[in-house]
């Protein structure tokens, strides 16, 4: 059975080639969540759907907080929000343990939130699969290519194959 959750951090097109990227995603719509009041507006990010049979949420934080400004407060987080959004209390509860043991192995201090994933807008056509569509732009180069190095060099394990992208 599949599990879905949202990740928002940093630019949705950035985040959208980091999700493809990993083995068991079999889909990640790139766009915009809102969560509950105060925090009902909505926010860059993806949705993702992947088989727990072959990676698992704990895998996905540590991809999605290691590859975007988890630790800063700066001023662009109304548009950034950094989140994982869940559809239910326990995977919520989860993903709040997930980050705090996180945090202990690491000693950072996230400030990345656990809310509840309430809608969803897909971004426009033009812009989704951003990465794949162009991926020697200059935007690539700078901010996407660097993100998809360090999940190269870190967590080379849940790559998925070559040629085999969502």
């Amino acid at each position: 059975m599949l599990e879905n959750a949202g990740f928002g951090g940093g630019c949705h097109w950035c985040t959208e080639a980091v999700f493809r990227s990993l083995r068991g995603v079999t889909e990640v719509a790139q766009g915009f969540i809102a969560a509950d009041p105060p925090h009902q507006a909505y926010s860059e990010a993806v949705s993702v759907t992947w088989d727990p049979d072959l990676i698992g949420f704990d895998d996905l934080i540590a991809v999605h907080l290691a590859t975007h400004a988890s630790m800063s407060q700066h001023k662009m987080r109304g548009k950034y929000r950094s989140a994982v959004y869940v559809k239910d209390d326990a995977s919520a509860e989860q993903a709040r343990r997930i980050i705090a043991e996180l945090a202990r192995e690491t000693g950072s201090a996230f400030v990345t939130a656990v809310l509840p994933f309430r809608a969803f807008k897909a971004s426009d056509k033009r812009f989704q699969n951003y990465y794949d569509r162009n991926r020697e732009g200059p935007f690539c180069n700078a901010y996407i290519e660097p993100k998809l190095a360090l999940l190269r060099q870190r967590f080379a394990g849940l790559r998925r194959e070559v040629g085999n992208v969502v």
